[in-house]
């Protein structure tokens, strides 16, 4: 009798069991099945919910609507050592339309997935590119992995990893906002050009007069380094992302300018002549040029050189972030650029 009953009870709760996990599953399809629907970063998967642009947000999930903006023909990508230069100045002098899609905090493998989405997304053939390269393109890291997290999968081609991209909570709370502004006769809307001026950030947090935060302006990060006659590891340095930047130099359409700018860094931040920081940056930005130089129409902007702009602390935040003057000096080199391409 007890052997019996507990067989009973043991095929009960296999059904039970079954039937939950069936339930649970049919309700997380009706979910991402919603939020398909609902797009709720207007990636255009969904033919639904047609409504231009997002409510104001991060520029990692803004950057989907904003990269398919068949209203720009150029794009700036990079992180916040890029975010100052304009798409409104740089339209007024070279006469392109011009989407930032900047994202602080972010490295190749982010700008390189910013870049797939502008150009696969372009109804007309682009016709600019302008890409910052830093400190985090020249390291010898195969994977280039992303020290920030960043939603890959919401610039995915394959619609099965984007859809295993909504299953996550964040889901949850954007898709009624989504069908909130879809629905608002005149809702908020996130800058369509993806600007940011982040100089009333920066002076709000004191950094222009706070003396320990101009202090930092001072120390020197390479003091000590030793120095060498020629490169210690001539020959030997790799950069992976100089070599995924050549093979999408060889794809580009004709056509496109592409520009690649060393953003401006303060004095103490650029390492001293022979140390072997130095040819490690002369190496990554001689890699990076040669990359470039694979497309037929490409220049360089270098603003991390020894100038009088960058040994004027007045004109820097940090020893990275540098002001509104040296934006607009970035811009015009950029314009130049541009304007001398064949």
């Amino acid at each position: 009798m007890n052997s019996s009953i507990s067989s009973s009870e043991a095929r009960s709760w296999r059904a039970f069991t079954g039937t939950l996990l069936i339930v649970a599953a049919m309700v997380l399809g009706l979910i991402v099945s919603a939020a398909y629907m609902i797009d709720p970063y207007d990636t255009g998967r969904s033919v639904l919910l047609q409504k231009a642009g997002v409510r104001p947000q991060g520029p990692r999930t803004a950057a989907a609507s904003r990269g398919r903006d068949q209203a720009f023909d150029a794009a700036i990508v990079g992180n916040s050592h890029i975010q100052l230069l304009s798409p409104d100045r740089l339209k007024a002098t070279t006469g392109l339309d011009f989407v930032q899609l900047a994202v602080p905090a972010s490295g190749p493998k982010e700008h390189l997935t910013l870049i797939d989405w502008f150009l696969r997304h372009r109804e007309r053939p682009a016709k600019a590119l302008v890409i910052s390269v830093d400190d985090t393109w020249c390291n010898a890291d195969s994977a280039l992995t992303n020290e920030k997290p960043f939603p890959f999968w919401l610039f995915a081609q394959n619609p099965l990893t984007y859809a295993r991209g909504l299953l996550r909570y964040d889901i949850l709370e954007e898709a009624p906002r989504r069908l909130a502004y879809v629905a608002g006769r005149d809702p908020e809307r996130a800058r369509p050009d993806g600007y940011w001026d982040y100089e009333p950030n920066y002076i709000g947090l004191g950094y222009d007069r706070d003396p320990v935060l101009r202090q930092r302006l001072t120390q020197m990060p390479h003091a000590g380094e030793k120095r060498f006659a020629t490169d210690p590891r001539a020959g030997q340095r790799s950069f992976p992302a100089a070599d995924r930047l050549r093979q999408l130099a060889e794809t580009l359409p004709a056509e496109l300018a592409l520009v690649i700018v060393f953003p401006a860094a303060y004095t103490n931040l650029q390492p001293p002549e022979g140390t072997e920081p130095f040819f490690r940056e002369k190496a990554c930005k001689a890699a990076i040029t040669a990359a470039a130089q694979r497309h037929g129409r490409s220049a360089i902007v270098d603003w991390r050189v020894d100038r009088p702009e960058n040994r004027d602390a007045s004109l820097f935040f940090d020893m990275s972030h540098y002001r509104q003057p040296i934006a607009r000096a970035i811009e015009d080199d950029v314009a130049r650029a541009l304007k001398s391409l064949p």
